[in-house]
């Protein structure tokens, strides 16, 4: 009896092992979580009349124009507004699968930043590297200023009121 003890407390010890390995490496969840509840990603489109503010999972948390955009036509506009849109929920996505992967990542040797970037190449029909990085932005046009005010002030023109 002596011996199917012993095995058993030592299944038992292997077990607590996997329990606080399972513990450190989801003990930054709640952490996660919270990180990715603020997240946010703000782009601006290239000629600057249109920042589209992404948050969590892509939802859209702000929309901005400029004067400047008003005065586009509306396809222009519709456009610009769209494909600035769809680049706020990519980066936001990145973002969130980046923050994934800092804390749980390693636990399960999967790369969701990756996989994200390369499902996104593929139904943009793009390079993965083609994401341009915060740190450095692609040049924009700058386009003409009217009755010398800075129209690129997106401060107070919030489509969502």
């Amino acid at each position: 009896m002596s011996a199917e003890l012993d095995r058993l407390a030592a299944e038992f010890e292997k077990f607590q092992v996997k329990i606080k390995q399972a513990e450190r490496k989801f003990s930054g969840v709640v952490e996660m979580q919270d990180r990715i509840a603020e997240l946010e990603a703000a782009v601006i489109s290239p000629d600057r009349t249109v920042r589209v503010v992404a948050g969590p999972g892509g939802s859209i948390k702000d929309i901005q124009l400029t004067p400047d955009a008003l005065r586009l036509p509306a396809t222009t506009l519709s456009e610009t507004i769209m494909s600035t849109l769809r680049a706020a929920v990519a980066e936001a996505v990145r973002r969130q699968a980046d923050v994934v992967d800092e804390t749980v990542g390693d636990a399960f040797g999967v790369g969701t930043t990756g996989m994200v970037r390369q499902a996104q190449a593929e139904a943009m029909g793009t390079e993965e590297d083609d994401h341009p990085s915060e740190q450095n932005p692609p040049p924009r046009p700058t386009p003409p200023r009217s009755r010398g005010r800075q129209d690129d002030d997106f401060s107070q023109d919030s489509v969502f009121g």
